[in-house]
């Protein structure tokens, strides 16, 4: 006689049944557990019973339903892992240990900075004054062309003349590079 599926015993059965699924559970979250923190464990051995349920009603041997069960339940694990990791599970910081950006400048950039405007206004104290008074002209935000009926110049190529030999001067009073050696 073919050993009957647990699902058309009557009540008496249920109870065995019961306790099989019980003891089945528990061993499906330790052998999770021991993979994976306890609250995915129980996720785990949740989906490995439906599935048991849903796909393999007829095993119903206990010594047929543990191998299966961990066999399904490296499967998942396995899915799982490569879920977290494509999501970047593993590598993310907790929100409460993350420093909160107070927007303000660091002390390092801050003095780079302050280093940075003295050797350019060093510098600009050194270039003439028609070199002074274009920068300062492009910094107000005007135009060549504005720049150029400021200054009364005959053509606009002669602004641009001026502005590439004041910057050339620049750089070279501030020794040749905008940034500094450290």
């Amino acid at each position: 006689m073919p050993p009957s599926n647990w699902r058309d015993e009557p009540a008496a059965g249920a109870a065995a049944r019961e306790a099989l699924l019980i003891r089945l559970r528990e061993r499906i979250v330790a052998f999770a557990a021991s993979q994976t923190g306890r609250e995915n464990a129980e996720d785990l051995a949740q989906e490995v019973l439906v599935l048991l349920d849903e796909k393999y009603p007829h095993v119903t041997a206990l010594d047929e339903l543990v191998p299966l069960s961990l066999k399904i339940v490296r499967f998942k694990l396995a899915g799982w892992r490569r879920k977290a990791h494509r999501r970047g599970e593993f590598s993310s910081v907790p929100v409460d240990e993350l420093p909160l950006a107070d927007g303000a400048e660091s002390p390092l950039d801050a003095a780079a900075r302050r280093e940075m405007l003295d050797r350019l206004r060093r510098a600009l104290a050194g270039l003439g004054a028609r070199c002074r008074e274009l920068f300062r002209l492009k910094l107000e935000g005007r135009t060549f062309a504005e720049i150029q009926a400021h200054f009364g110049a005959a053509t606009l190529n002669t602004v641009y003349t001026w502005d590439f030999r004041c910057r050339k001067e620049l750089l070279h009073r501030m020794g040749g590079k905008w940034e500094a050696e450290p």
